[in-house]
C-alpha cells in the first residue's frame, strides 16, 4: 500500500523538526520502493559563491529516504538514520532540486537507499548535482 504524495507531505509536516520543515520540501512522487522530493531554491539555503549548501542537500536526501521508506511500508513508522554518505558533483544556482530516494534494501529492522539530487530544469546530460546513500534502522 503505496502513500499518495498528500498522505507524504502530511508525514513531513507531522514528523520533521521545524529547521527541516523550514526547507520548504514537497513530496513530488511516491511509489512501492521511492519517493521525489522538490528542495525550492531560497537565498537563504546558499553558501558564499552562491551555490546551494551541503548542509541543506543532505538534509534532504536524509529526509526523501524517511518518505521513500514510509512509502514503501504504507505508512509512517520511527526510523534512525544509521549512516549517510554524500558526494557532491556540480553546484546547484538559481534551481529548485529534485530528490529521488529509491530504496534498494527494506528488512524488518533496516532499509538501504540510494538518492539523487538533480537540479530541476536540466535534462540529465550533466548529471546529478549530488548522489547520496543511506542506511536507516527502523524502531517500529
Amino acid at each position: 500500500m503505496t502513500l499518495t504524495p498528500a498522505e507524504a507531505d502530511k508525514i513531513l509536516a507531522d514528523n520533521f523538526a521545524p529547521w527541516v520543515l523550514d526547507l520548504g520540501l514537497t513530496v513530488v512522487e511516491t511509489g512501492e520502493l521511492h519517493a521525489v522530493l522538490r528542495l525550492p531554491w531560497s537565498a537563504r539555503l546558499a553558501r558564499e559563491g552562491g551555490g546551494l549548501s551541503g548542509q541543506a542537500l543532505m538534509a534532504a536526501a536524509d529526509t526523501a529516504t524517511v518518505i521513500a521508506v514510509a512509502s514503501a511500508r504504507g505508512a509512517f513508522v520511527p526510523m534512525t538514520t544509521v549512516q549517510q554518505s554524500t558526494t557532491f558533483q556540480r553546484a546547484v544556482t538559481g534551481a529548485d532540486v529534485l530528490v529521488d530516494a529509491r530504496i534498494s534494501k527494506l528488512g524488518r529492522r533496516m532499509a538501504f537507499a540510494d538518492i539523487t539530487l538533480t537540479a530541476d530544469g536540466t535534462d540529465g546530460t550533466d548529471g546529478p548535482a549530488a548522489r547520496a546513500s543511506t542506511v536507516y534502522a527502523l524502531l517500529g
